[in-house]
């Protein structure tokens, strides 16, 4: 009865398991939270995990390179602000390096994010920055976006250069 028992709350995980990654991809981690929450026992999590890494439903090294690829293209994400994201939701931190360091689609990696920003300031400031007031707001806006400072700097003045 107790391996039967076992057996129907496995099912249960996995069921539940299925639902919550039908919505979007998600990390081990924030799966592992999901069923905690749903009263499943630690055994039966970590036997679905295992289940749905090895179907290729659950993988936190494609996660990691989907969240890089969507942040840097759709929301202009800096490498730092990815990395925060990415370690938030319980991706190691091997993989987030990893993850950051793939070239782009258009065959750029990391060093490409001095032109995002750049792309970016363009985008936001279409005439160059001319007094301090305009840098500040260009330069928090690139910090919030999780650009480095330094970078920052350096793509302000480019812009204001016109380059």
């Amino acid at each position: 009865m107790s391996a039967e028992r076992s057996s129907y709350r496995l099912d249960e995980a996995l069921d539940a398991a299925y639902r919550y990654l039908n919505r979007r991809d998600r990390t081990e981690a924030e799966l592992r939270t999901h069923l905690g929450r749903a009263d499943v026992g630690a055994d039966d999590v970590e036997s679905a995990i295992a289940t749905l890494v090895e179907q290729g439903y659950l993988d936190d090294a494609r996660f990691a390179r989907l969240f890089v690829q969507d942040k840097r293209e759709l929301e202009a994400w800096g490498s730092d602000r990815i990395r925060r994201g990415l370690l938030a939701r319980g991706v190691s931190s091997d993989l987030v390096e990893e993850a950051l360091a793939q070239p782009d689609d258009d065959g750029g990696g990391d060093g490409d994010e001095l032109e995002r920003a750049l792309a970016l300031l363009r985008r936001r400031f279409p005439s160059p920055a001319g007094d301090r007031r305009e840098r500040d707001r260009a330069l928090g806006v690139l910090v919030r976006k999780g650009y480095d400072a330094e970078l920052a700097l350096d793509a302000i003045s480019l812009h204001v250069k016109g380059d």
